[in-house]
């Protein structure tokens, strides 16, 4: 088995439920992986700026497939961004009225966007994730930002979000495909914009194939990287249709069974 790169979902996945993962074990595999020229990617649904955060010395030397594939950049240098038709927002946004999600989010290349009339502990936590975020006072004005918007990211009550995500599914058919990524955690994501077309946009860069590739992940928004990366990898802890499609399941995210597998495959 010969690796040249390796992708790893952050939360439920690399990340335990603190959001925390082992700094020195990793450092000591980052340098290993540097040394024989294997390419480490973060993929998420999270933004660009909160996933660097987690790698403040390393970052400049790793790529990133951030949210969901819609923004690429290997260091600090942008490779590929998506960007949704103003029109197709402004649609979605209608539909959305009708749903009542907790907590809505417009993702751009520059900054995330909020309504402005969200509580103080609704912005804080979506500062976690989003930590370059601009409250507006009307996301429908979204346009008047000079800006790319490449994602909607939303919010549900954990037990309503497999109904929400059904409904949506059939509502933005042709627009916008939902996926979740847990704990009522919906992305809207552009057809064909996913992980995976990530992860083949650095493979042609880098002239690495997808059975030269490694993939983790827990939730739908891996399946792709999963299901078709021969040497994919789930969590215990993923859901049921992520560990069927994957190669292998291995330890929960709070086993750090990540690293622990990365180190086996590089030794």
């Amino acid at each position: 088995m010969t690796i040249k790169m390796i992708a790893v979902d952050m939360d439920g996945t690399f990340l335990n439920d603190e959001k925390k993962y082992n700094v020195v074990q990793f450092n000591q595999i980052f340098q290993v992986l540097e040394e024989n020229k294997i390419k480490f990617v973060v993929a998420s649904g999270n933004q660009y700026f909160q996933l660097r955060s987690f790698f403040p010395s390393h970052y400049e030397r790793m790529a990133f497939v951030a949210e969901n594939g819609a923004n690429i950049l290997i260091g600090s240098e942008h490779i590929y961004n998506a960007k949704i038709p103003s029109e197709n927002i402004t649609k979605t946004l209608a539909i959305l009225e009708k749903l009542q999600p907790k907590n809505l989010i417009l993702c751009g290349k520059k900054s995330a966007y909020i309504s402005e009339t969200i509580s103080d502990s609704t912005l804080n936590e979506a500062k976690f994730y989003y930590p370059v975020l601009k409250k507006i006072a009307d996301l429908y004005d979204i346009g008047d930002e000079d800006d790319a918007i490449f994602k909607v990211a939303l919010s549900f009550d954990e037990e309503d979000a497999n109904e929400k995500l059904h409904i949506l599914k059939k509502s933005l058919a042709g627009i916008l495909i939902p996926v979740s990524s847990g704990h009522g955690d919906i992305d809207l994501i552009l057809p064909g914009v996913h992980k995976l077309n990530g992860l083949k946009m650095l493979g042609e860069k880098w002239g690495i194939s997808l059975d030269e590739m490694a993939t983790f992940g827990d939730s739908g928004n891996d399946l792709e990287m999963i299901r078709d990366v021969k040497n994919s990898f789930a969590m215990e802890n993923a859901q049921q249709k992520i560990k069927e499609a994957a190669t292998t399941v291995i330890g929960t995210n709070n086993s750090g069974a990540v690293l622990d597998t990365i180190q086996s495959l590089i030794n």
